[in-house]
Protein backbone atom coordinates (compact mmCIF):
# COMPACT_ATOMS: atom_id res chain seq x y z
CA UNK A 1 0.00 0.00 0.00
CA UNK A 2 0.98 3.57 -0.93
CA UNK A 3 0.93 6.17 1.43
CA UNK A 4 2.29 9.92 2.18
CA UNK A 5 4.36 10.83 4.89
CA UNK A 6 4.88 13.83 6.15
CA UNK A 7 7.45 15.35 8.84
CA UNK A 8 6.93 18.91 9.94
CA UNK A 9 9.74 21.08 12.00
CA UNK A 10 12.65 19.30 13.51
CA UNK A 11 11.36 15.69 12.57
CA UNK A 12 12.08 17.21 8.71
CA UNK A 13 15.12 18.63 9.47
CA UNK A 14 16.64 14.94 11.07
CA UNK A 15 14.87 13.07 7.99
CA UNK A 16 16.50 15.71 5.84
CA UNK A 17 12.31 16.00 3.84
CA UNK A 18 9.18 17.37 4.43
CA UNK A 19 7.61 14.60 2.37
CA UNK A 20 7.50 11.17 0.52
CA UNK A 21 5.48 8.86 -0.63
CA UNK A 22 6.57 5.25 0.43
CA UNK A 23 4.86 1.59 -0.05
CA UNK A 24 4.58 0.46 3.35
CA UNK A 25 4.97 -3.89 3.31
CA UNK A 26 1.99 -5.77 4.07
CA UNK A 27 2.48 -6.98 7.47
CA UNK A 28 2.59 -3.40 8.80
CA UNK A 29 -0.88 -2.55 10.33
CA UNK A 30 0.44 0.46 13.09
CA UNK A 31 1.99 3.79 13.80
CA UNK A 32 4.24 2.21 15.84
CA UNK A 33 5.18 -0.55 13.72
CA UNK A 34 6.25 1.95 10.71
CA UNK A 35 7.75 3.94 13.11
CA UNK A 36 10.27 1.26 13.88
CA UNK A 37 10.28 -0.17 10.22
CA UNK A 38 11.44 3.36 9.14
CA UNK A 39 14.14 3.44 11.90
CA UNK A 40 15.76 0.00 10.58
CA UNK A 41 15.65 1.58 6.69
CA UNK A 42 17.82 4.75 7.87
CA UNK A 43 19.95 6.27 10.63
CA UNK A 44 18.11 9.24 10.01
CA UNK A 45 14.79 8.12 11.14
CA UNK A 46 16.47 6.63 14.34
CA UNK A 47 17.77 9.71 14.86
CA UNK A 48 14.26 11.40 14.22
CA UNK A 49 12.40 8.63 15.97
CA UNK A 50 14.71 7.73 19.14
CA UNK A 51 12.60 9.29 21.60
CA UNK A 52 8.68 8.54 21.05
CA UNK A 53 7.24 10.54 23.89
CA UNK A 54 7.64 13.39 21.60
CA UNK A 55 6.14 12.54 18.36
CA UNK A 56 2.45 13.25 17.80
CA UNK A 57 1.08 11.45 14.53
CA UNK A 58 -2.39 12.54 12.42
CA UNK A 59 -3.80 9.60 9.62
CA UNK A 60 -5.67 11.58 6.97
CA UNK A 61 -5.51 14.74 9.29
CA UNK A 62 -6.84 13.01 12.40
CA UNK A 63 -5.14 12.72 15.70
CA UNK A 64 -4.13 9.57 16.63
CA UNK A 65 -2.04 8.02 18.90
CA UNK A 66 1.32 5.50 17.98
CA UNK A 67 -0.95 2.61 18.40
CA UNK A 68 -3.48 3.42 15.89
CA UNK A 69 -3.80 1.44 12.50
CA UNK A 70 -3.49 2.66 9.29
CA UNK A 71 -5.87 1.17 7.45
CA UNK A 72 -6.69 1.90 4.46
CA UNK A 73 -5.58 6.01 5.38
CA UNK A 74 -3.47 7.83 2.54
CA UNK A 75 -1.61 9.98 4.45
CA UNK A 76 0.58 9.93 7.57
CA UNK A 77 1.85 13.13 9.60
CA UNK A 78 4.04 13.36 11.87
CA UNK A 79 5.09 16.29 14.33
CA UNK A 80 6.14 17.57 17.35
CA UNK A 81 3.83 18.56 20.30
CA UNK A 82 2.59 21.76 19.88
CA UNK A 83 2.31 24.20 22.14
CA UNK A 84 -0.48 27.25 22.68
CA UNK A 85 0.53 30.68 23.55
Amino acid sequence: MEISILYFSWIKDRVKKSEEKIIIPNNIKSVKELITWLKNKDPSYADAFKNLKQIRVALDQCHVDLSSLIGESKEIAFFPPVTGG
